[in-house]
């Protein structure tokens, strides 16, 4: 992509205000002024308010609430810069909308993760960042170039902060799928690993029910590390298991706070000591104090800034 002579626009969509600003306080640089409203009857409303014509344009936007009104924000911002004459536009999603409709899991289901692809491509995005995919596969949706920042750095020099490292503390993958992903972290973190068999009762689709954990968990703290939160029962489920193989302590680590309905106060009355998580998502109001978040503004600034001037992602993801 080149470095374009009319600069950097760094514009943010209302779910993604805060994390926006933190990232351009990293790099230096200011929001770009944008309205964005919504029509009496609901529909979205969008104007740049600064020129964007021949401009590299990153358009931040994540999705807690209202999630089908924050994609069309995104779309239509995408849809507006790219009429604007915009030389290239980075839609920085560290959160994606429908990751975990990647697949079809019954008959006459969508693949609603490769159609959200689709219309972001088709709205005129030429590149997507985005932050610890639930399947890596969804990569394969998109005809534009995808880089997928693991958040495992991040959450590495948090955790060795905190004195969660070493051969004291067991990374505890809560599924079969997420097993790549803990032996990652317990690579960094010099620590073992241990893996959660659950599955899912046929009628109720967003429980879990913890059938066996392999690994040494006896007087070790244990940290169970996922991509996302939604109801808070693949955590606690697993939690409860973990204890009762003889873990002293649990702590959780979680990319996306999603934190659907009360699941902030299943979190809070759980057995787990403290859930970390970053600030892909904003958290709800009145977050139990036991929730706490560290930015990821340091990771996507560096990747904006390196696919702004055309260097390698590669090295900071490492």
């Amino acid at each position: 992509m080149p470095n374009s002579p009319n600069g950097f626009r760094l514009f943010r969509g209302r779910e993604a205000a805060e994390l926006t600003q933190k990232i351009a306080d990293y790099t230096g640089r200011e929001v770009a002024d944008a309205l964005l409203d919504t029509w009496p009857n609901g529909e979205i409303r969008v104007q740049l308010c600064e020129n964007v014509r021949g401009a590299n344009v990153f358009i931040v936007q994540t999705f807690k609430e209202s999630v089908n009104d924050r994609l069309w924000e995104l779309l239509v911002m995408i849809d507006a810069a790219r009429r604007a004459s915009a030389a290239q536009i980075t839609a920085v999603i560290p959160y994606f909308p429908y990751g975990k409709q990647e697949q079809k899991f019954r008959g006459r289901e969508p693949i609603t993760a490769r159609l959200v692809a689709d219309t972001i491509v088709c709205a005129g995005a030429n590149r997507v960042l985005t932050v610890d995919l639930h399947q890596g596969a969804i990569q394969g949706f998109f005809t534009i170039p995808v880089d997928h920042l693991p958040s495992q750095a991040v959450m590495a020099e948090e955790l060795r902060a905190r004195g969660l490292c070493g051969k004291e503390l067991v990374v505890v993958a809560p599924d079969s799928g997420g097993v790549d992903r803990a032996m990652n972290l317990a690579t960094r973190l010099g620590s073992s690993l241990a893996v959660v068999f659950k599955r899912h009762p046929d009628d109720s689709p967003t429980e879990a029910e913890a059938i066996d954990v392999v690994g040494a968990l006896s007087g070790k703290t244990a940290l169970i590390l996922d991509d996302m939160i939604l109801g808070g029962a693949t955590l606690i489920t697993a939690a409860e298991a973990i204890l009762q193989k003889g873990a002293k302590r649990v702590f959780g680590c979680v990319t996306h706070p999603v934190l659907c309905g009360d699941a902030p106060q299943q979190i809070a009355d759980s057995v787990i000591e403290e859930l970390i998580v970053s600030d892909s998502l904003p958290l709800p109001a009145n977050c139990p104090d036991k929730i706490k978040a560290i930015t990821l503004a340091h990771l996507l600034g560096d990747a904006i800034e390196r696919t702004h001037s055309n260097a390698s992602i590669s090295e900071i993801i490492a």
